[in-house]
């Protein structure tokens, strides 16, 4: 008669292999539960909270860092459009500046900045502490001396033609800087030579000392020759020849001139919007009224 095996009878070798398993798994269970768990020292845990205390020390020095700011004073003849925002001035505000400083004129004092811009006095006493003016401004015995001080005026024959001037000249003569003798001479040769002598106040960041003091040794002899055209018929294109015109402003003039007939005084294109009567007399060298 067969007998039967039961399904669960296991070999010798596996028997003897879960037996070690069994034992193995109850060592790892016992060293679990009775292993002693590692102490922290003191002396580990006053480390620890020491380089924390660094840590937060130097997280609340990087946050002071980003709030703090350094004012530094600046000169208000240079303001930018960004710097003018920051320090709160208005839009009209910073434009009366800039248009007043692209007429080569400079605010030499508080005064002369609340004159030019308008600003409020609650804005001025508290931007007013920044500003820094050349030391030459701040010491008024150097600066009378200074534009009281004449300088030699030759006569007409005497005098060097403007129009054939180097800047080493003006440099060594006029004491003039490199950089404004430059600005002279590329303004002459961009629009073909001087007309006349006043077109030195085109010059930006010519002071009017130095303009007086080029003027008292040079003079236009040989202008640049200029057919004086009717503002009332001349084209567009021809009014863009002027020096002081664009082909925007060109367009203005004589959109005026159609809606409003011919002009018969140069003032009257101060009513042209945006239009400055500042340059006229020197506009007056290229048109005519009839």
């Amino acid at each position: 008669m067969k007998h039967i095996r039961s399904h669960f009878e296991i070999h010798t070798r596996f028997r003897n292999g879960i037996f070690l398993l069994s034992i193995i798994l109850l060592l790892t269970i016992l060293g679990y539960y009775f292993y002693p768990e590692p102490k922290v020292s003191e002396s580990s845990f006053i480390e620890l909270t020491e380089f924390q205390n660094q840590i937060d020390s130097l997280k609340e020095v990087a946050k002071n860092s980003k709030t703090k700011y350094r004012v530094s004073t600046f000169n208000p003849n240079f303001i930018s459009d960004h710097k003018g925002y920051v320090l709160g001035l208005s839009a009209k505000e910073l434009d009366r500046l800039h248009e007043y400083r692209n007429k080569g004129k400079w605010i030499n004092s508080v005064s002369d900045f609340k004159k030019v811009t308008q600003v409020s006095d609650s804005l001025l006493k508290i931007i007013s502490p920044l500003f820094r003016f050349p030391v030459w401004i701040k010491n008024n015995k150097t600066s009378k001396s200074y534009f009281k001080k004449k300088y030699p005026s030759k006569s007409y024959a005497e005098k060097k033609d403007l129009n054939s001037v180097t800047s080493e000249e003006l440099q060594k003569n006029i004491n003039v800087p490199d950089f404004i003798a430059e600005r002279i001479i590329r303004y002459r040769n961009k629009i073909g030579g001087f007309v006349s002598d006043i077109q030195l106040q085109d010059i930006s960041g010519l002071y009017d000392h130095q303009r007086n003091m080029i003027l008292s040794l040079f003079t236009v002899k040989t202008p640049k020759t200029v057919k004086r055209m009717n503002i009332n018929t001349i084209s567009v294109k021809d009014l863009m020849d002027v020096p002081y015109f664009d082909f925007e402003t060109a367009l203005d003039i004589k959109d005026f001139i159609e809606s409003n007939g011919d002009i018969s005084d140069f003032t009257e294109l101060k009513k042209i919007e945006g239009f400055s009567l500042e340059k006229i007399d020197r506009i007056k060298l290229y048109l005519t009224l009839n």
